[in-house]
């Protein structure tokens, strides 16, 4: 029997090993890190007959040697172990590589980016189902690749009724609420699947060396996990690589650094642009119009209007570049006008991405807790009404600031800091002689004193736009947006006693 090493005890891990494990492999799976989560995790897939190996690291000794690495996203890819691994012939690959290679007989869209693909891939995957299509979002948004591969695995999909990319009855789709709540069922019983849609960081596009999407998309490009990734020429020939191996490709055209690269670098691509016609940089592509989305498939193509802009409920400029890129990719996966404009209709958002939570007393609360870097919060402290009450901190991350600095001097009334970056972000307020800042530290004390402030300046908005990490204080940024949301619903229902009970049990 082959034997297959699995790095990292994440969704991600956890579903590679369960893949690999109904392939016929003896399967191990290590973390350097223990608790009690995942010792019961541990005992779980024991019973899996799944080896799970808690508090050590991966040693390469010896002659029982794995065949295969299999790699969770948040393992860098350089640490000596891996490349130990390659240099003796041991075939190391990510999740997504493992999950591809299950499902590519499958078309892909794969989206990456800086900021703005979360949101992108959510859409595409809403339109794709609007249209009667089995066609889950996955990868850095909603289940782990490997788990789609799991359940299309284990509801035979070889006797698929369906072409590649034929629809299935619109009863049989994939219900796209397991964005919100992703122990839902993957796939309803006896369903094909149609439609892989992956969202891809540059961690998975790095540890996958032969994924291909049918359709690429890059939303955006911009300085960000560099220490990872070391220079920004590294990181931006790691996104290219998957849209170079992908059969058509879907480009932001209105992303300074992309439109640089432009027809040089990306001669077929089909290009957007929010600002019409006149700003396509290829005489194909898409663009807004007169409130329309136009559609430009050719050269010598008449223009024709898809939907009507205004019919998407977010808010902010780069919302529509999503929208833009969302149904670039819709029509050319064949998807019809009136498919694209009832999914469109009825889009909520994406959870923790400029998340509307409640209305106290006219002002609203917004959380953001996505924007984990200086541009993602940029921007979302531009899509807000002003003046705004902005809840910023966390784990900093390396980074131009410049631009988040500038926005919040036009638009933040005060600024509350939480996590290890208050005190660096506030010398940085000082250096640019904003001083209406105050150090909070927890979400449980930015919450209370946001509402205070933002009645005493009048502010319509309260924003949490951390510009950060939240591995200081939270184990992701999904947790951190649920616990402000918590937060916000308990101080806007006037149960003050229910919120200072849980003040109380997050104090020391």
């Amino acid at each position: 029997m082959p034997r297959a090493t699995v790095i990292g005890l994440g969704k991600s891990g956890v579903a590679a090993a369960r893949l690999l494990k109904g392939e016929g492999w003896e399967v191990e799976l290590s973390d350097s890190n223990t608790s009690e989560t995942l010792l019961q995790q541990q005992q779980e897939l024991a019973a899996e007959q799944i080896t799970v190996k808690l508090g050590q690291s991966l040693e390469l000794n010896g002659d029982n040697l794995p065949q295969l690495i299999v790699v969770s996203p948040g393992v860098p890819w350089d640490i000596p172990v891996l490349i130990k691994a390659r240099q003796l012939g041991i075939e190391t690959i990510g999740e997504m590589e493992l999950a591809w290679r299950n499902l590519r007989s499958l078309p892909w869209v794969g989206i990456t980016g800086t900021n703005g693909k979360t949101t992108t891939t959510a859409l595409i995957a809403a339109i794709f189902q609007a249209a009667g299509l089995n066609a889950p979002a996955c990868g850095n948004i909603g289940y782990a690749a490997c788990d789609v591969a799991l359940s299309w695995k284990g509801r035979g999909a070889g006797s698929r009724e369906q072409g590649a990319g034929g629809a299935g009855e619109a009863g049989e789709a994939f219900d796209n609420s397991s964005l919100l709540t992703p122990n839902s069922s993957l796939l309803t019983p006896h369903s094909s699947l149609d439609w892989v849609i992956a969202e891809v960081s540059s961690y998975q596009i790095e540890s996958s060396s032969s994924l291909a999407p049918r359709i690429g998309v890059w939303t955006t490009f911009t300085p960000d996990h560099l220490s990872r990734h070391k220079t920004l020429e590294n990181y931006y020939n790691i996104k290219a690589k998957l849209l170079r191996q992908s059969e058509f490709q879907v480009f932001n055209g209105d992303d300074p650094y992309l439109r640089q690269q432009g027809l040089s670098a990306w001669p077929n691509a089909y290009w957007t642009s929010v600002k019409g016609k006149d700003f396509l940089i290829s005489e194909k592509g898409f663009y807004i119009a007169d409130d329309w989305v136009v559609e430009k498939l050719t050269a010598t193509s008449a223009p024709e209007p898809i939907v009507k802009v205004s019919t998407l409920r977010m808010v902010g400029e780069h919302n529509q570049q999503n929208l833009l890129m969302a149904v670039a990719t819709a029509r050319l996966a064949g998807i019809n006008r009136d498919a694209i404009a009832r999914a469109i209709v009825e889009f909520p958002g994406v959870a923790h991405r400029l998340e509307h939570i409640c209305t106290w007393e006219g002002i609203d609360f917004i959380n953001d807790s996505k924007a984990t870097n200086y541009d993602a919060a940029e921007v979302g402290l531009a899509s807000v009404k002003s003046p705004a009450i902005l809840i910023a901190g966390g784990e900093a991350k390396a980074g131009d600031d410049t631009g988040w600095l500038a926005q919040i001097q036009t638009k933040a009334a005060a600024v509350l800091l939480i996590g290890s970056a208050a005190p660096a972000f506030a010398q940085r307020l000082q250096e640019v002689g904003y001083y209406s800042y105050h150090i909070v530290e927890t979400m449980e004390r930015a919450v209370p004193r946001a509402a205070e402030l933002a009645k005493e300046y009048e502010a319509p908005v309260v924003l949490l736009s951390p510009a950060c990490a939240s591995f200081d204080q939270y184990p992701n940024f999904e947790v951190r947006g649920d616990r402000f949301r918590q937060l916000c619903l308990a101080w806007a229902e006037g149960e003050k006693l229910q919120y200072n009970s849980i003040l109380s049990s997050s104090l020391p």
